[in-house]
């Protein structure tokens, strides 16, 4: 496998063979360096990490004006089927996760991670240039396919790298803060589209712009273009880990690929740390996901507040996931952060099942921001765990895998939470009326609150199963926040 050697103080590039320390996997913006910490240190913890979190902001605000540019260009150009065109635009950018994401993480693992963010982004760039002359909906499907294989590539080159610029005890601080920027920026972004629309009406009467196809949406596409070549020339300035990369014919590096796919997920498999934390995060998102789709039901038939009551719901999840994500940035250093991401978890499912069981929106609203006080917590958490015991060598493989169960507790939420609670609400109405007797109290079950007290009880459970994982003894297990030489044992123990 592909060792890292590394730069920034670090000495010259060693490329010779066999294995070499984890421990010299020390953050970047520390190594060699004996000045006094500044305001952007004490912050963000280095000025490397600063530079790869502004980027991440500018890449973020691509992508979020490229995600509702190419859906409304979708429903332009799908004529009489916008929403069949958007459909299947979108569907574009969700299947390769489920496909292609875990090898995306093995070529990570194998590359230089700062040429793939670099090569990334650029590519990325160049797809939305050639999209203001697209005319039909497949071109933009295949372009939507490509847009998604490279932030496959981008995201866990992405995470992985961020252990190397950060001490270990600014971890969940650091995540917090890539968090909140790459969500914080979506409504931005709607709002730089709108207003980039608008500019574009004007625009599109100057004669001598018309060969650059100014509309509502092409505008916006070539701002977004230029967000992905500056995320590039500040991704370029970082100084990352050199990976030597050794060559092979072709039956040897597919032979090679698929032995280190086996490698990330055994690894996984042994560490019950690493193991509990992936399928917590994962499973945690159903809870919250069920919220989307489900919520409009719960809003009108519990509640009587309609689509109103709706957007009073999700308003209250957004602000419990930015208390969470913001106070955990600040209060991160005195917390044992393995048993805060279990109770956050516990908590994220008893949250649910309270708020389900109101029939108040006022009530369910402070539940439902627990509960996203909670979810918040848990995912920046889990990533800061995972950045402190996973090796550096398997980093891209983890969080690539983490991805993929991502993507698909969020389309298992999406897509049959609603089939469940019209079967449950069935049911429910044939057995027992709709309605049951609960400490004398009669209470209403219809489907959609039953599919929610599922998904919290779900929640829970992935709690208790995370408590007792982290509390089980396994060689290849490294403390939080540990690094050096207990990551290179557990990379070690998953290689044996």
């Amino acid at each position: 496998m592909a060792q890292p050697s590394y730069v920034s103080g670090a000495g010259e590039p060693d490329d010779s063979p066999g294995p070499r320390p984890v421990s010299a996997a020390r953050p970047l913006s520390v190594v060699g360096s004996q000045r006094p910490p500044t305001g952007v240190d004490r912050f963000f913890g280095s000025p490397s990490f600063f530079r790869l979190w502004l980027a991440q902001g500018v890449s973020a605000l691509g992508d979020w004006i490229g995600f509702v540019a190419i859906t409304a260009l979708a429903a332009r150009i799908g004529g009489r089927s916008p929403e069949t065109a958007v459909s299947l635009v979108l569907s574009a950018r969700l299947v390769p996760g489920f496909f292609l994401a875990p090898v995306a993480g093995v070529f990570v693992d194998r590359w230089d991670r700062r040429r793939v963010m670099v090569a990334c982004d650029i590519g990325r760039g160049l797809v939305l240039a050639a999209l203001p002359f697209a005319r039909s909906i497949p071109m933009l499907v295949l372009a939507s396919f490509a847009l998604e294989i490279l932030t496959l590539m981008w995201t866990p080159a992405k995470e992985a790298s961020v252990p190397n610029l950060v001490p270990a005890d600014r971890l969940a601080s650091a995540n917090s803060m890539s968090l909140a920027v790459a969500y914080g920026t979506f409504p931005v972004a709607s709002a730089l589209f709108a207003f980039l629309a608008k500019v574009a009406q004007w625009l599109g009467h100057i004669r001598a712009l018309h060969v650059l196809q100014v509309r509502q949406e092409s505008l916006a596409l070539w701002v977004d273009v230029v967000t992905f070549f500056a995320s590039a020339a500040i991704i370029s300035t970082l100084a990352l880990p050199r990976r030597s990369v050794r060559q092979a014919d072709g039956h040897h590096q597919f032979a090679r690929t698929f032995g280190e796919l086996k490698e990330g997920w055994r690894f996984i498999a042994i560490n019950p740390v690493v193991r509990a934390v992936i399928l917590g995060v994962a499973t945690g998102l159903i809870g919250g996901a069920m919220v989307v789709p489900l919520g409009p039901v719960i809003s009108k038939e519990v509640f009587d507040a309609g689509t109103a009551g709706f957007g009073v719901l999700l308003t209250a999840l957004g602000t419990g996931l930015a208390v969470g994500i913001v106070g955990l940035s600040v209060i991160q250093r005195r917390l044992p952060h393995e048993r805060i991401f279990v109770a956050a978890l516990l908590g994220a499912g008893t949250c649910l099942v309270a708020g389900a069981s109101m029939s108040s929106l006022a009530a369910a609203c402070v539940l439902v921001a627990g509960m996203g006080i909670c979810a918040g917590t848990v995912y920046a958490l889990g990533f800061s765990i995972l950045q402190a015991n996973v090796g550096d060598e398997l980093r891209g493989r983890v969080f690539a895998t983490l991805y993929t169960l991502i993507r698909v507790c969020a389309l298992l939420a999406f897509t049959l939470a609603p089939l469940l609670a019209s079967l449950l609400g069935s049911l429910s109405r044939r057995l027992l009326g709709g309605h049951a007797q609960l400490l004398g109290v009669d209470v209403a079950l219809p489907g959609v609150r039953l599919s929610l007290w599922l998904g919290g009880v779900i929640v829970f459970a992935a709690g208790l199963l995370a408590r007792r994982s982290v509390r089980a003894p396994a060689a290849g297990r490294a403390p939080a926040g540990s690094g050096g030489h207990a990551e290179g044992d557990m990379a070690g123990e998953a290689r044996a």
